[in-house]
């Protein structure tokens, strides 16, 4: 325990430097920033500010570069809450029923639970990553190609399983998700696929031309259409304050999502995406009412929203105790602490523990600081519900051109989003529901590469799914999760007959 407070105070000594204190609130304010408009995203930025880390302290670096990450998931909850146009993947979820609450005069309420879940669950997911690194890291070392693949798997089945719709809508929309996620290059043989002889469609489709399609232009252009057939589109923003009743309802689903993404956040692949994922399926099987998920349902914003800030805070467990990234910005991390002639792995505890406690220290004050700083804006981001649509949309259009264009410097990147805006458009008529096609999009080739890499481990055996314990625990967790409803359904249409 003495050692255990002394690493703390080492940490909070390096974290409470004036420079590193100014380095961590340039961080979690940048990253706030780029999570609230559309098509930036932590990856890209942190990219481009690799070099500027060249000439920093190596604490100064990795506490500015980990406060964009985890800053861009506070933030990334106002555009999905607001605009239903989330930035990154873990968005999407927030997104189902966070809008749904703007639309119904309650956004303040929802950015404010967003933000006090988010700070709970930062907090929590730091404090795991300063006592329980170590053993959090062995758990991840237990999972193979055949794991993870049966994890996102898992995570589809649960993408399917929470739409609000009809079932055999969700599937087909997460199999044109993975179909979308599989253009590209393959990445075991070279090969170009699905590419339809356009050059530019060699590394696939991005994301964020899809997800600013799809939640951007399609939204806009269907509730100008709902605006014409006199249906509602704008909200009352005359509630924007948080009452306890909404904070005490809240706080299990806030608990909940964080214990979900703790756990995820260790996982390579597991990370926001599936976090949220979990959070959402939890969260509508354990509640009274679930059938309001999906229509603003105040948990539906609560849970994954925590879940992905504590799947962010978590994920630095295996990279910085085993040098392992679990998605792009970890692998961006790494290179940063490589720059800075820094080897990732279990060493860093012993030989630059400065380092390792620091940023676990500056976490906790990065979270402090993205509660201060995303509190007093909620009133600012609620009143993007007052601009006028025939204001806002051409201009938030525009800003989506221009994001679109700045990811690759491409034109093909523009054209591609107003293409995803107009297959939006049309699947919404239809009825369909976008956020799982999203939702297929990412998971897809995740789940491709390590179906591939499991067999190929595997000599092409199939059973090797099922010899492995934790694989066949999450298939038996999705054929449980798509068979249940049905047995409790079958067992509600009984229950009158039988008395």
């Amino acid at each position: 325990m003495d050692g255990f407070l002394n690493n703390l105070a080492t940490g909070f000594g390096v974290a409470l430097s004036p420079e590193n204190l100014g380095f961590c609130f340039v961080g979690v304010l940048m990253g706030t920033v780029i999570g609230v408009l559309p098509g930036i995203g932590p990856v890209a930025t942190i990219a481009l500010l690799l070099p500027v880390t060249f000439s920093l302290d190596p604490a100064s670096a990795l506490i500015m570069l980990a406060g964009i990450y985890y800053g861009a998931q506070y933030g990334g909850s106002a555009a999905a809450i607001l605009l239903k146009i989330p930035g990154e993947a873990g968005s999407v979820v927030t997104a189902l029923d966070g809008h749904p609450l703007a639309l119904q005069g309650r956004a303040g309420e929802a950015l404010a639970i967003a933000a006090i879940g988010s700070f709970i669950a930062g907090t929590i997911g730091t404090l795991l990553i300063a006592v329980a690194a170590p053993p959090l890291a062995k758990v991840a070392q237990a999972f193979g190609p055949a794991e993870y693949a049966s994890l996102i798997l898992f995570g589809l089945v649960l993408a399917v399983s929470m739409a609000s719709g009809s079932r055999t809508r969700a599937v087909a929309m997460a199999a044109l998700g993975v179909a979308l996620g599989l253009a590209g290059t393959d990445v075991f043989s070279g090969a170009q696929r699905f590419t339809f002889g356009i050059p530019e469609l060699a590394d696939g489709f991005g994301f964020a031309p899809l997800a600013m399609g799809l939640f951007g232009l399609a939204e806009m252009a269907y509730a100008l259409d709902r605006k014409r057939r006199g249906e509602r589109v704008g909200g009352d923003v005359r509630r924007a304050s948080l009452t306890r009743r909404a904070l005490g309802k809240a706080m299990p689903a806030i608990l909940r999502g964080t214990g979900v993404g703790a756990i995820l956040g260790v996982l390579p692949g597991g990370g926001a995406i599936l976090s949220s994922l979990a959070s959402y399926a939890l969260e509508k099987r354990v509640s009274r009412t679930p059938e309001a998920f999906g229509h603003g349902a105040m948990e539906g914003v609560a849970g994954p929203e925590s879940a992905n800030n504590a799947g962010a805070q978590t994920s630095f467990i295996p990279m910085m105790t085993l040098g392992v990234p679990t998605n792009a910005v970890m692998a961006l991390m790494i290179g940063a602490m490589m720059i800075q002639g820094i080897q990732p792995g279990p060493l860093v505890l012993d030989t630059r523990p400065e380092l390792f406690w620091g940023m676990v220290a500056s976490m906790w004050i990065g979270n402090l600081l993205l509660l201060v700083i995303n509190l007093p804006l909620i009133g600012i981001w609620v009143r993007l519900l007052d601009v006028k649509p025939r204001y806002l949309f051409p201009a938030v259009a525009l800003f989506m051109a221009i994001g679109a264009y700045a990811i690759e410097n491409s034109w093909f990147d523009v054209v591609l989003t107003a293409f995803f805006g107009v297959l939006g458009y049309v699947l919404l008529k239809l009825r369909f529901e976008l956020s799982t096609l999203v939702l297929g999009f990412v998971l897809g080739p995740m789940l491709e590469e390590n179906f591939r890499r499991a067999l190929i481990i595997a000599k092409g055996d199939m059973a090797t799914f099922v010899e492995r314990p934790l694989s066949l625990s999450f298939i038996v967790l999705g054929i449980a999760v798509l068979a249940l409803p049905v047995i409790f359904r079958m067992m509600r249409q009984r229950a009158p007959i039988q008395s």
